[in-house]
């Protein structure tokens, strides 16, 4: 028995290492791939699509609080990777660990379940997770920037902007994609996968034809949204949007297809408008589906229950795990 616990107590440690260090080079990954498509902003680099704030509350939510140093080590590994360390690195790398933890905090205290069965699950992580603790990053972000003069005060608001809707984009395209991983699992019928093949048939011809031709037509892939949402709920709904986001991101930054011939200004605005709507559509729409499954799962459990019940007590036999059967009378 001794040995037994020696064991364990040599294994969390061991494994708290490993996640880690796994939460660390998720989160360089990440970091690497968001600069691959980046807007420039009054001489700053942005991404309108930051992946790694998605992979610090996944982390955060899936793994607990204690793996923040991962957060902060591959935060700390990606600004390395931009420019020399410095009291203005130290300061972004605080903002980059505190908007995650900030958006555990606020996610928890509103009773969040991390399955996202519940629509009140994704609002939160929509409104709390992205929108409300991203403000953290962003904020702190731009203030450092104006403050060590490497942004005119003037243009405060034209970094800001970007930067909080790109890191908050990371948590509503990414986070929920990581969350539903473990618990995803293959379609069983045949009629099933026949309909999953057609999504990503349809998908993979629509999305880039729609980023890649000139012309306002971002909105066709909002009806592939909504199939995606109601025959395959989350799952679906999450791998459509990020593809589609990752389409038009690519176009974006190349300035092909809808986005030719636009200001930066109208480059950014239409981006993060199209990523926005996306990432809400897919995840709104797809928890509203979800909750009525699941509530109709319940109901139907319910009422079966209880039609065993009354057979069994039609029958005159006790009722069924262990219920009380009313007296009869004389």
């Amino acid at each position: 028995m001794t040995g037994v616990v020696a064991r364990r107590d040599l294994r969390t440690p061991a494994v708290y290492a490993l996640q880690t260090l796994a939460v660390a080079v998720c989160y360089y990954a990440g970091g690497r791939l968001g600069l691959l498509y980046e807007l420039r902003v009054e001489a700053s680099v942005v991404s309108p699509v930051w992946p790694p704030t998605g992979i610090a509350v996944a982390s955060l939510l899936l793994l607990g609080p204690r793996v923040w140093p991962g957060i902060a080590l591959g935060a700390l590994l990606v600004i390395a990777h931009l420019t020399d360390l410095g009291p203005t690195s130290l300061g972004l790398l605080f903002a980059n660990t505190a908007a995650p933890l900030c958006a555990y905090w606020l996610l928890r205290r509103a009773g969040f379940r991390a399955d996202l069965g519940r629509l009140r699950d994704c609002l939160s992580l929509v409104f709390l997770g992205g929108f409300a603790a991203m403000l953290v990053s962003s904020t702190i972000a731009a203030g450092l920037l104006v403050v060590s003069g490497d942004l005119p005060s003037g243009a405060f608001w034209s970094v800001w902007l970007p930067w909080w809707v790109g890191d908050a984009m990371g948590v509503l395209l990414i986070a929920p994609l990581l969350l539903i991983l473990p618990r995803v699992r293959s379609p069983v019928r045949w009629s099933r996968w026949r309909e999953a093949t057609a999504l990503v048939v349809v998908a993979a011809v629509l999305v880039p034809l729609v980023t890649h031709t000139q012309g306002s037509l971002l909105f066709v892939v909002y009806p592939l949204l909504i199939w995606s949402a109601l025959r395959f709920e989350l799952p679906g709904s999450t791998l459509c949007a990020l593809f589609a986001s990752f389409l038009a991101t690519a176009a974006a930054t190349e300035r092909t297809g809808p986005f030719d011939h636009l200001s930066d200004m109208h480059i950014m605005i239409t981006l993060h408008a199209f990523n926005a709507a996306a990432a809400l559509t897919s995840l709104l729409l797809s928890a509203v589906i979800t909750e009525q499954h699941n509530t109709r799962r319940s109901v139907e459990l319910a009422c079966k229950e209880l039609v065993e019940v009354l057979e069994h007590l039609t029958a005159g036999e006790p009722a069924p795990h262990g219920r009380p059967q009313r007296e009869q009378g004389p």
